[in-house]
């Protein structure tokens, strides 16, 4: 198995959180970002720096990444295409992306677009605190175990 992280928005609390998942069950962790961001000493965590372009990251995703693996990311577009290819995929606070959630995760993320480039919103997700760290370790934990039976 491996889990993919998108590294260059994904806070280093998840992705310490995945690889203490990934040092008890023993699997693959691919960092993959537009420049090169801190990357833990193990074997089995791998980074690949992408050429910097708009979403080279998300297209090194959606390429590589295969059913039956894991993606972590936030990015709701990217979530989408890899949930069409068949390939899991959990935002770092804990909400799993599923073909049933992607229309509503797709359409609030494009009514926010809107809000913020009319001015009428601010950006930004708010702080990565013990209760978003939770709720990621829990449904990092089901997805994982749901991929390891096949």
């Amino acid at each position: 198995m491996r889990v993919w992280i998108d590294a260059d928005a994904c806070p280093k609390a998840a992705r310490d959180q995945v690889v203490k998942f990934a040092l008890k069950r023993q699997f693959e962790v691919v960092l993959v970002a537009g420049q090169a961001v801190p990357r833990p000493t193990y074997a089995l965590v791998k980074l690949i720096v992408v050429p910097s372009g708009p979403d080279a990251a998300d297209d090194y995703l959606v390429e590589h990444a295969v059913p039956g693996e894991l993606v972590i990311c936030s990015d709701v577009p990217l979530a989408d295409r890899l949930v069409k290819k068949g390939v899991a995929a959990l935002d770092p606070r804990g909400r799993e992306f599923d073909a049933q959630n992607m229309g509503e995760r797709l359409a609030v993320r494009n009514l926010f677009t809107d809000l913020r480039e009319q001015g009428q919103a601010g950006g930004g997700q708010g702080t990565y605190g013990d209760r978003e760290k939770q709720a990621f370790a829990n449904s990092l934990d089901r997805i994982l175990t749901r991929l390891a039976r096949g």
